[in-house]
């Protein structure tokens, strides 16, 4: 079944429609796209975009590694390095505190008619993914490979099985999302 999803490009633009469209209901109705709400998080008096990336990251995890344990689902991690994490995180972090928004959010508060996210961040995503292009060959042998990781995921690495890590990684967040709600944060 899956094998026939994968070769049906129509099916998965139907799959993807129907998976985003509730997506975005949610990630609108939460405040991600409100800019408010992104600089309290910024600020640390609203903890809104933790408690909802959290709470994706656990219902992900659970469901990413529950389809592969049933067989319907391969993963393809990409390889990483210390280097490529430091430099897109500098390049998103000085984005995200000039604009006040990431490349998703701005996209969500495009949609909900934000001027700033149109007129800032769609030239800013532009100049960045530039930036990005233009300096990737100078700067991939002496910074982006620097500390590769590979792609091995954390169960692999180091040698126990999946739910090994999902199990207590998924308990741990849950712990911290109640914690916040415990004090009011």
């Amino acid at each position: 079944m899956l094998n026939r999803i994968r070769a049906n490009k129509k099916l998965q633009m139907v799959i993807a429609l129907l998976l985003g469209i509730p997506f975005g209901v949610f990630f609108q109705r939460g405040g991600l796209a409100d800019f408010d709400v992104i600089t309290g998080q910024l600020l640390l008096v609203d903890f809104t975009v933790v408690k909802i990336m959290f709470t994706a990251i656990v219902v992900g995890m659970l469901l990413v590694y529950g389809s592969r344990a049933l067989g319907w689902v391969r993963l393809h991690p990409k390889p990483g390095s210390i280097g490529s994490s430091l430099v897109g995180g500098l390049i998103f972090g000085v984005a995200f505190a000039l604009l006040g928004l990431c490349p998703g959010t701005a996209a969500g508060a495009i949609g909900q008619g934000s001027l700033d996210a149109l007129v800032g961040g769609v030239p800013g995503m532009l100049l960045g993914a530039w930036l990005y292009a233009t300096w990737y060959p100078k700067l991939q042998k002496p910074v982006l490979s620097k500390i590769d990781f590979g792609t091995q995921t954390l169960p692999e690495k180091w040698g126990v099985k999946p739910w090994v890590v999902v199990i207590p990684a998924a308990v741990l967040i849950v712990g911290l999302l109640a914690a916040l709600e415990l004090f009011g944060l």
